[in-house]
């Protein structure tokens, strides 16, 4: 474990993984210390990193992104500059909502959404096939999901 927590950081953690608007009393109560300790080490495992911030999680398909799908990429050349000069093409692409490099025949993973097939398939034609540096793509498009957290596993 890279980090040294006590009890209460753990259960901070998970309770605000589990809810992250709840307010500071609240929290507070859950984990069986007063307010003003609790927001203390919130800020502290902030300004240490752990928690990297607060988000809404939306539903895609009540948004109109009907279409989520996996593009496997593989790269010409994987020197670092090569590497930075792809990720960077990545971060500026919308419909790619994750992106992982990978050891072994894929060089990256890209999870896509899009609000129809041929959205993502003029992506993967005009934009990501056309890419510098970019050798292959693979696709699959997800029939469902079937697990979804994306929380880290906290006993």
């Amino acid at each position: 474990m890279k980090a040294r927590l006590d009890a209460i950081d753990w259960q901070i953690l998970k309770e605000l993984q589990d809810d992250g608007r709840m307010t500071n009393v609240e929290l507070a109560r859950r984990v069986g210390i007063s307010a003003p300790p609790c927001l203390r080490r919130v800020r502290a495992l902030e300004e240490a990193g752990l928690i990297l911030g607060y988000r809404t999680l939306l539903d895609e398909k009540q948004l109109g992104y009907d279409v989520t799908a996996f593009a496997m990429v593989g790269l010409h050349s994987q020197t670092e500059a090569d590497l930075i000069a792809f990720e960077e093409t990545v971060q500026k692409w919308p419909l790619v909502r994750e992106s992982y490099m990978l050891s072994g025949e894929v060089d990256f993973l890209l999870k896509c959404v899009a609000p129809d097939l041929q959205t993502f398939q003029n992506f993967i034609i005009r934009e990501l096939t056309a890419a510098q540096n970019v050798d292959s793509v693979r696709t699959a498009l997800t029939i469902r999901r079937t697990k979804d957290e994306p929380a880290v596993p906290i006993a």
